[in-house]
């Protein structure tokens, strides 16, 4: 699930955040906490979006009168099969038809939600029955139309027309023959943007820590209807205080379900071994904050003392207080899409020896004369059918490291394509072409740096800002192996930290990723240049694909969720509003 569309990313944000208005208050970075609360559940965001259909210059199938068309809604599954979604209803004698029924459905950035339209002429003797009720074999059909979601919602006015044609199987061919034209326009709810801010404190937090004082964080969840509490919020670590005051978190209404709802909101002593100690916990709606708030007044917090029907409590005397309240409306991922903003792909992938000879079936970087993709080119593909919806002339930047190139020295940032003066090659297959094609013309060699790489990317996105381009750069990264310049890498990082740039980096193979963790700072500490300059936010996501290959969440999944909440946290930190063109 995607991880806050709206601008509730700013609470997230604020885990580790940059600010001093606490003495004591940690550095630590957006991912303090992260394995912690994915362990318990924590999804994140994702934004409602509501469709409404309307045709044009539809074929007429009625003899003495116009068609009575009817839209239906499926979703396209990875198997390629149909689900049905929603059915509008039917329009009377119309080649032009414009449905008042709407379809409401979740849009999440990190999947390719693939959707189909069929329209049909619905014959007078059913227009009497409920459309659910319809057998649309029994119906005329009049054409057929696909696209995904992420093709309506990256327009400037979030409307895609798309021709209609006969059948899937037509819509494969060149001059597939035309049956009129289906526009989409999608917008997005306005619970989706309705943020609660919420600046809180504690006092007189018990110490759980035997030669200092606690590092307290809180953790906000809600309960669903089944029972199950699922985490949707948390602040940064403020270490060794009792008396805490956090940076403001940001709670979506529309996450919450209503101001009405109970939370739970939890707080713990931050340990780096992920094992964090309850220090206590209260139950209360936003309609209680914001009476604590009015009132000036804290609430005691309560520790369970035993498990089962009984579930007593201990009343102690922490106590939590609401510092600030606040509703407001914010800017969302969608709006800065909807005003031009575009996310543009690059990629780098790992040439070094320890890779393995590519001839041979043991290599990392083995291509399969059956055309099965090997870990490299699975990445590219997953990662790059998503992110390729938001760039528009799809040409992405494509380098390569670690190898020695044709009678020349090892290169630590290659053109993938083989140039010498452009990097850029067009399209995702344009990627899987040249990196193919570099496996014959390098030789694999060493040592693993990412420096090269992540200062060419981030030279792309500073020219980029310099010329007042609405783009924000994705670098994918892909390696099997331990960094030798981990330094060098972080002083990177910090510099490319103040641009419009994230790192993605999938690890393939069995090595040892420890240091990556480190680049993804998940144990509280933020990244340090060498000069002592500490980042100003956290921009990299890695995930080892062998964790998630076999699992329900996929690798595209578990790197690309965090992106459009890195996108705000940066519009945020540039002071950049979603203005139009």
């Amino acid at each position: 699930m995607g991880n806050c569309f709206s601008d509730v990313a700013g609470g997230q944000a604020a885990v580790g955040g940059t600010g001093t208005s606490h003495g004591n208050q940690s550095d630590g970075p957006n991912e303090a906490v992260d394995a912690f609360l994915k362990s318990r559940g924590y999804q994140g965001l994702y934004s409602q979006i509501e469709l409404s259909l309307s045709a044009t210059s539809l074929r007429d199938r009625d003899v003495l009168s116009k068609s009575d068309p009817m839209a239906v809604l499926y979703s396209k599954e990875k198997d390629g099969s149909l689900k049905e979604l929603s059915r509008t209803e039917v329009v009377l004698n119309s080649l032009n038809p414009k449905w008042i029924t709407k379809y409401t459905m979740a849009y999440y950035f990190e999947t390719v939600q693939n959707l189909v339209f069929r329209v049909y002429d619905i014959d007078t003797q059913f227009h009497n029955q409920d459309v659910k009720m319809l057998k649309l074999e029994e119906q005329d059909f009049l054409g057929e139309a696909s696209c995904t979601l992420a093709q309506i919602v990256t327009k400037s006015d979030r409307s895609l027309t798309v021709d209609l044609v006969c059948g899937e199987q037509s819509s494969r061919q060149a001059h597939a023959q035309k049956f009129g034209k289906l526009t989409v326009f999608a917008e997005e709810s306005i619970s989706s943007k309705t943020t609660v801010e919420l600046r809180l404190r504690c006092s007189e937090l018990e110490s759980k820590d035997l030669f200092s004082k606690s590092d307290p964080f809180l953790v906000v969840s809600k309960a669903t209807e089944s029972g199950i509490v699922v985490p949707i919020c948390k602040t940064e670590v403020i270490k060794n205080d009792h008396s805490p005051n956090w940076k403001p978190v940001f709670l979506n209404i529309q996450q919450i379900g209503s101001k009405e709802n109970p939370l739970i909101i939890e707080c713990y002593d931050f340990n780096s071994n992920g094992k964090h100690s309850l220090l206590g916990k209260i139950q209360k709606s936003l309609l209680d904050l914001e009476k604590l708030h009015s009132a000036g007044v804290g609430a005691n917090l309560f520790i369970p003392t035993a498990i089962g029907p009984k579930q007593e409590s201990k009343v102690l005397k922490s106590q939590l207080y609401v510092e600030s309240y606040s509703e407001k409306i914010q800017y969302t991922f969608l709006d800065y899409l909807a005003s031009g903003y575009e996310l543009n792909f690059m990629v780098a992938i790992d040439f070094t020896a320890s890779n393995g000879n590519p001839r041979l079936p043991d290599s990392l970087h083995y291509i399969d004369p059956s055309g099965r993709p090997n870990a490299y080119q699975r990445a590219i593909l997953d990662v790059g059918e998503v992110l390729q919806f938001y760039d528009t002339d799809k040409r992405f930047p494509a380098w390569g490291f670690g190898a020695r190139p044709i009678d020349g020295p090892v290169s630590h940032c290659f053109n993938l394509n083989g140039s010498s003066s452009y990097c850029e090659v067009e399209g995702i297959q344009g990627i899987m072409m040249a990196y193919m094609s570099a496996l014959h013309n390098v030789s694999l060699a060493g040592p693993t740096l990412f420096g090269p790489v992540i200062n060419s990317a981030a030279h792309i996105a500073s020219q980029s800002l310099t010329n007042h381009e609405r783009k924000y750069f994705v670098l994918l990264i892909i390696t099997d192996g331990v960094i030798t310049d981990l330094q060098e890498t972080k002083d990177a990082l910090v510099q490319a930290a103040d641009l419009p740039l994230s790192i993605l980096i999938v690890g393939v193979g069995g090595a040892d990723f420890k240091e990556m963790e480190i680049l993804d700072a998940d144990k509280g500490e933020r990244l340090e240049s060498t000069t002592g300059r500490v980042a100003a936010r956290d921009i990299v996501q890695f995930v080892p694909l062998r964790d998630v290959q076999n699992g329900d969440v996929s690798v595209v999944q578990s790197l690309l969720a965090e992106l459009p909440s890195q996108l705000l946290e940066y519009m945020r930190f540039r002071k950049i509003q979603p203005t139009s063109s």
